[in-house]
């Protein structure tokens, strides 16, 4: 199937520009979705905006954007107002820095993209700031309007395109809840039978080991239902309870069982 164009620009270093698209490098349209229905009449429900005080329905047309002041009192903008806002990072991703690559810790990566070059005159262009990034081990720091807010925006090439991630903003990112004992040791027997154990757990990555098995159950529920067309109760997923085993964990004893099932375990696909 083929891709739908998110966004069309274009990319920017110094003076070399190139006509560019976007499209977002994951996908939730695979993602069950279930429709709210009137249990008695099958009909599906509508949501619409309302009156808080008058309870009436709203029309497109009298609905508003305010930003709140006060209690009860708003700062009321245009959708006109909004659109003079206009900055030159919506139509332009023109890349003013660059970094290190790896350099950017992961927990800023916020969602990423797909750029490509849109036409021929465009392609070298393209090509030569791929490959200059790449000849510099950098990655390009820019921004540009998404999502209807001005983001920050990593430029990564890889293989003969280039990622872009939308980065999150600094607010958004929050400091470690706790930090560990500094002064901890851990006991050079325990690491080395853990780092065995971890060893022997090394696979080669697949996308299979990280399939949704909620969606997998939910898609042969619905199956099951639309053969039969019978109301059944879903059979529950969890298994029994386990055993308490007591507060205390001895962790050798348990490397050494896990060690010691790893010869028979099968590898996962």
């Amino acid at each position: 199937m083929a891709r739908q164009t998110y966004w069309k620009g274009y990319l920017k270093l110094s003076l070399v520009t190139a006509a560019v698209s976007l499209t977002p490098a994951t996908t939730e349209s695979n993602q069950l979705r279930f429709h709210v229905l009137n249990r008695k009449t099958k009909n599906r429900v509508e949501s619409r905006y309302v009156d808080s005080v008058t309870r009436k329905p709203i029309a497109d047309k009298d609905q508003a954007r305010g930003y709140p002041r006060g209690e009860d009192d708003y700062v009321i903008l245009e959708d006109k107002e909004l659109d003079e806002v206009g900055l030159e990072s919506t139509k332009t991703i023109d890349i003013d820095t660059f970094v290190p690559r790896g350099s950017i810790d992961w927990i800023w990566y916020d969602k990423p993209h797909f750029l490509t070059p849109e036409d021929k005159v465009g392609t070298e262009a393209f090509c030569v700031i791929r490959e200059s990034m790449n000849a510099n081990d950098v990655v390009g720091i820019a921004r540009l309007v998404l999502y209807r807010r001005e983001r920050a925006v990593l430029l990564e090439p890889q293989g003969k395109g280039i990622i872009l991630w939308t980065l999150h903003f600094g607010d958004e990112v929050r400091p470690p809840a706790a930090t560990l004992d500094s002064h901890s040791k851990v006991d050079d027997t325990v690491l080395s039978l853990m780092k065995k154990l971890v060893k022997d757990r090394t696979e080669e990555w697949q996308p299979a080991m990280v399939q949704d098995p909620i969606q997998k159950r939910l898609r042969a529920m619905i199956r099951a239902k639309q053969k039969s067309l019978v109301k059944a109760t879903p059979p529950s997923s969890k298994g029994p309870p386990p055993k308490p085993t007591g507060n205390v964990v001895n962790i050798m004893d348990a490397l050494k069982k896990s060690l010691a099932k790893e010869t028979g375990r099968p590898k996962s696909h």
